[in-house]
């Protein structure tokens, strides 16, 4: 059965959900967007990605014609409509109908479209067996040029290192930033387990991730040794674990790089048990969907 769309305070058939040619997110990547999670009729951590989605519209000068508890709703809303309880959303920003110039001042209204479907394990079995990554030759945009914690829809960075992972045969890509530093894979946050303490890039390079938080909490909370700090691709290299997180994601291990294994080659006891407890988390946190 075919699912019904956001679309400026309208729902339609996904179909028909369209956007103009001269919709400058259309013609340049200019707006915004979420990616988030509902697990079991609750929405996980509903409140932190609506916060995101309107830092990043507000560090591009981009003024969301909803207020953040309308945004919220029609999330809710769209989902109902759907009749779902385990989720992907992703609500989408656009700068609007312009011209082919430019300037944003030619786009008078936004955009605002939400997309729920139903989705699975990202990885399928792969969090069982682990993914192999590949370190791109492509470089994280440097925090001067766009800021990898605006989270745009100009995903050509992202998609250049995916490409070149795909054309290397791993599961997913890792990028180094400009200094020759580990920032982060294509679509989620990196982490590296050494002696039992865990270490993750600072986020000046990457994406605040809403996932990447959950499992700061989680180590935290279980005694296990966690900071912010660089990491190079020595650490990558001769890690006893390494794993991804995000909100497609969820926590991923790691378990081949560059041709070399992780530890053991095999997903190791910090990452399966913090797999384990945010899986508990997503149980028991979230908005209710339905009443």
């Amino acid at each position: 059965m075919e699912g019904v769309v956001y679309v400026n305070g309208s729902f339609v058939p996904a179909h028909e959900a369209s956007v103009s040619i001269y919709d400058h997110g259309f013609l340049y990547g200019d707006g915004v967007f979420e990616g988030i999670r509902a697990y079991n009729g609750r929405v996980f951590r509903l409140d932190a990605h609506i916060d995101r989605l309107y830092d990043s519209a507000k560090a591009i000068m981009l003024e969301i014609p909803l207020s953040k508890q309308e945004m919220k709703e029609s999330i809710l809303q769209t989902l109902r409509k759907n009749n779902l309880r385990n989720a992907y959303i992703r609500p989408i920003v656009t700068r609007g109908i312009g011209d082919l110039g430019l300037d944003p001042r030619k786009c008078p209204k936004p955009n605002v479209f939400i997309i729920t479907q139903e989705w699975g394990a990202m990885y399928g079995d792969l969090y069982d067996k682990g993914l192999t990554a590949i370190t791109v030759s492509v470089r994280r945009n440097p925090p001067e040029a766009l800021p990898p914690n605006i989270k745009s829809l100009n995903y050509l960075n992202n998609i250049l290192a995916k490409i070149e992972a795909n054309v290397k045969g791993g599961d997913e890509a890792i990028f180094l930033d400009v200094r020759g530093c580990v920032s982060e894979g294509s679509g989620d946050n990196i982490f590296v387990v050494k002696r039992g303490h865990i270490i993750t890039p600072p986020t000046l390079n990457n994406l605040k991730g809403i996932t990447r938080e959950a499992a700061i909490e989680i180590a935290e909370r279980l005694d296990i040794p966690i900071k912010e700090a660089d990491v190079g691709l020595f650490d990558l290299y001769t890690a006893d674990e390494v794993f991804v997180t995000g909100t497609a994601a969820e926590i991923a291990p790691i378990v081949k790089i560059d041709g070399r294994d992780v530890g053991s080659g095999k997903p190791g006891k910090v990452t399966r048990l913090l797999m384990a407890e945010f899986r508990k988390l997503t149980e028991s946190e979230g908005t209710p969907i339905y009443d």
